[in-house]
């Protein structure tokens, strides 16, 4: 079996240690979808929301979310973000916005978590948003889909 990164050999819970690790460019993107009913779509893309423009709105949250991961995330590290980037991706004939979070650096350990954080809070925030119109909105495959430097190289999700 492995040895958990994050225990240390009397079982108590630790903060990986990076400090020997060299600083590497690092980039992680990740997405999410809000599946909605037409109606509601339609209503974001008009900007027709009594709460105001849910795109713009999402993406602000999605990056200062990312800025602030290691906040909300016991064991993840504060880090000097150099770029977050939130895209949506509307879908009118499915009824859904797809959401991708993209997060870079140069840093000593990666930025996955920045960017799950980025997708997932942008996700919530439409959601919010929209709530009093559509409570049936789900939020729905949330995962990494690429990840670039650091020991463990490139990552790219097999299936899209």
């Amino acid at each position: 079996m492995s040895e958990f990164t994050h225990i240390d050999p009397d079982g108590r819970v630790r903060m990986v240690d990076v400090t020997e690790k060299p600083a590497s460019p690092r980039m992680a993107r990740a997405r999410a979808f809000v599946k909605m009913r037409c109606e509601t779509l339609q209503q974001i893309l008009d900007q027709k929301v009594k709460k105001g423009n849910v795109l713009e709105t999402a993406r602000i949250a999605g990056i200062m979310a990312a800025k602030k991961t290691a906040d909300i995330i016991p064991m993840c590290h504060p880090l000097n973000i150099s770029h977050v980037r939130i895209d949506f991706h509307p879908d009118v004939e499915k009824c859904v916005i797809g959401i991708e979070a993209t997060a870079r650096l140069v840093g000593q350990t990666g930025v996955e978590m920045e960017a799950l954080t980025a997708v997932a809070v942008s996700a919530l925030t439409v959601y919010d948003m929209c709530k009093s119109t559509d409570r049936e909105m789900e939020i729905t495959d949330i995962r990494l889909m690429e990840k670039t430097g650091g020991k463990s190289g490139h990552y790219r999700a097999q299936k899209p």
